[in-house]
């Protein structure tokens, strides 16, 4: 089992670094922007990248900096620092951190490093599925109301990026990936979308996983409120946290908690203190599924809880677009409705897209597994699809796992042009055909985003 904290804390020091050496373990989005705002605070800086060489315009932007570095591994010269600083999504099992654990070189996370840095009050948001579009979406509503509001951390621009300027609010998507490493960060509300396995190759078990979500909310002002799940209270160990605001779709909540966002019928409502808080009627966006309900929801209660009122919602959210690539209409051909959600990537969120759009559906499913269990994947199919279109490495157990269910109209598919045309041969006019993988895109495509823009050219096509 993987030890949840650090085993070296250190003291941050947001004033001095000028004397410090420091090496930033990766040179992605997140590791770039640390080594820059590290040599702009005054380190020695040196950035070690495992990959054999730096992407893009990584490398002018680091030498017009004066910040050399290293690819291709990790070499003693990365380890003569004072201070490892790493980069998104490097594990407490990597080769750099053991080996600096070793040497007793001090190892600090991207948000202990940025956090304290950041001007204006932070709204963290986490989840196993839906926190990007949580995100974008208290991003824009905070922007819509008038306030100076950065939108980022483990989506768009890094969160070092937010250190450069004051900023009434800056919501940060964060995975747990970052958590595990963050100790120091503040947040003003904290939001946990949802909790489902994933990851656990990285965390080692699913407890650890959610240790590293619940950090969040264990994390925040003395003042500070978290929003939750009502199904997730017992997992997250909530009763160790302060505030919090529960969301269900029941008129009273299993568990008690300063809070409820109760989901009715029509309408979400905000019970806080003995009143009641209208947030939206369902009416009021265009996003597809219960779960974007759920998603609006906690994005408009974060508001109400930062005491930023929006009395109208439909204005508010008329201008939302959805993120790409998650539950994402693409087109109707012929009475059937194609939705592009590749960022699917695990099992628990195409259980979601499947349960939560309406309609009987040809679901597209495959790809490269994260070796989870197909079991509840293929409940959802046999509910509600009426066929199942396979690609990819995993078609192989997940037609086993829907055979054992019960499910036989299974098809197979070399690729996204024949899963395509496929699916649109089996479905009917008032049906749905979904893409939601439950798998990562890595044996096709470079990226789930690749991977969607391709089910939405093939789809295209199906239009001319």
């Amino acid at each position: 089992m993987i030890d949840i904290d650090t085993k070296v804390d250190i003291k941050i020091d947001i004033e001095d670094w000028s004397s410090k050496r420091v090496t930033v373990i990766g040179a992605g989005v997140s590791g770039t922007a640390l080594a820059l705002l590290a040599r702009g605070l005054g380190a020695e800086v040196f950035v070690s990248e495992e990959r054999n060489a730096l992407a893009g315009d990584v490398a002018e932007r680091l030498r017009n900096a004066n910040i050399e570095w290293e690819t291709g591994g990790h070499s003693d010269r990365a380890f003569e620092a004072d201070t490892l600083l790493l980069s998104s999504g490097i594990s407490p099992g990597a080769f750099c951190v053991r080996e600096a654990e070793r040497r007793k070189v001090p190892v600090m996370g991207e948000l202990d490093f940025v956090a304290p840095r950041i001007e204006g009050r932070i709204v963290g948001i986490t989840g196993s599925n839906g926190k990007s579009t949580t995100t974008a979406l208290s991003g824009h509503i905070l922007q819509k109301m008038g306030f100076k509001t950065g939108v980022g951390g483990n989506i768009g621009e890094a969160a070092s990026l937010f250190t450069r300027e004051p900023f009434d609010y800056v919501v940060l998507e964060l995975s747990s990936f970052q958590l595990h490493w963050a100790h120091h960060l503040k947040s003003a509300v904290g939001v946990v979308t949802n909790l489902a396995p994933d990851h656990i190759d990285w965390h080692g078990s699913y407890e650890n996983y959610v240790a590293a979500k619940a950090k969040l909310l264990s994390l925040q002002d003395s003042d500070g409120w978290s929003v939750v799940q009502d199904r997730d209270c017992q997992a997250l160990r909530l009763e160790k946290f302060g505030r919090t605001v529960v969301l269900s779709w029941s008129e009273k909540p299993k568990n008690g908690t300063a809070g409820h966002i109760f989901m009715g019928k029509d309408l979400a409502v905000l019970r806080l203190e003995g009143k009641e808080h209208p947030l939206f009627r369902y009416d009021d966006t265009t996003l597809l599924g219960r779960h974007n309900l759920e998603n609006v929801a906690m994005a408009l209660a974060a508001a109400r809880l930062l005491d930023v009122v929006v009395s109208d919602a439909r204005e508010v959210l008329t201008d939302f677009s959805p993120l790409a690539h998650r539950c994402e209409l693409v087109a109707a051909v012929d009475g059937v409705t194609y939705i592009d959600d590749s960022k699917g990537t695990n099992v628990a969120a195409s259980v979601t897209a499947l349960t939560s759009i309406e309609g009987r559906k040809i679901a597209i499913l495959g790809g490269k597994g994260k070796g989870e269990d197909y079991e509840a994947l293929a409940e959802a199919v046999v509910k509600e699809a009426d066929a199942a279109v396979l690609i990819g490495a995993e078609k192989n157990r997940i037609e086993a796992a829907l055979k054992k269910a019960g499910f036989a109209n299974t098809h197979r598919a070399a690729d996204m042009e024949m899963a395509v045309h496929l699916a649109r041969k089996l479905a009917r006019p008032g049906m749905v055909v979904l893409l939601s993988p439950a798998c990562t895109s890595w044996d096709m495509y470079e990226s789930y985003k690749k991977r969607g823009e391709h089910f939405r050219a093939v789809v295209r096509g199906l239009e001319s």
